[in-house]
């Protein structure tokens, strides 16, 4: 079933669009849950909750990509546990590591026009990374997006640790001059 005709499951408000969605997306977002979650059970549950998320999102939602749509929710459910599990724990992991990393290149919210701010931060951003050889912008997307820590997404695009932190600190680079030449204050 293609993705036209279970988003239109959705808006019929048939409960088939889900397992459709879990049978065609389920694995994809496991892996996506599976990389970021502390455990395997909290992968589970974010790709049931991202699931629902979905079920109550859809109508009046309309996504362009279901299977971007599906991961974006889950990964953001998965980032949502770890953080109430590290501030459980205090423990460390990627997250804060891969914060930590790009805190440099990208503006902190809290002005009053902070929502549309981050929208065109958003927009900014998106256009940097279509502006990227497909190399880099995997690499930056396996590490900021996916969370894999430096090794795993070099070893992805074939290349080694060493090599995949001085790209990856390059883009950064890269991507704060982007945002300081569209206006954003860093």
């Amino acid at each position: 079933m293609e993705d036209e005709e279970i988003i239109a499951l959705f808006f019929q408000r048939d409960q088939r669009a889900i397992e459709v969605c879990r049978t065609r997306y389920g694995s994809f977002c496991t892996s996506v849950a599976n990389r970021i979650a502390p455990s395997r059970e909290d992968g589970e549950e974010c790709v049931n909750d991202a699931l629902l998320r979905a079920w109550n999102s859809i109508p009046p939602q309309h996504p362009k990509s279901l299977g971007g749509f599906l991961a974006a929710l889950t990964r953001n459910l998965a980032v949502d546990r770890v953080r109430e599990h590290t501030a459980q724990k205090r423990g460390g992991g990627e997250i804060p590591l891969v914060l930590d990393e790009l805190e440099e290149a990208v503006p902190a919210p809290g002005s009053v026009e902070e929502a549309v701010e981050g929208h065109l931060l958003s927009e900014s951003i998106n256009r940097f990374l279509r502006s990227l050889p497909e190399k880099e912008r995997l690499l930056f997307l396996r590490r900021y997006w996916y969370l894999c820590s430096v090794k795993e997404a070099g070893a992805m695009g074939g290349m080694s640790e060493g090599t995949a932190s001085s790209l990856l600190r390059r883009t950064r680079n890269k991507l704060k001059k982007h945002l300081e030449q569209e206006g954003f204050v860093l």
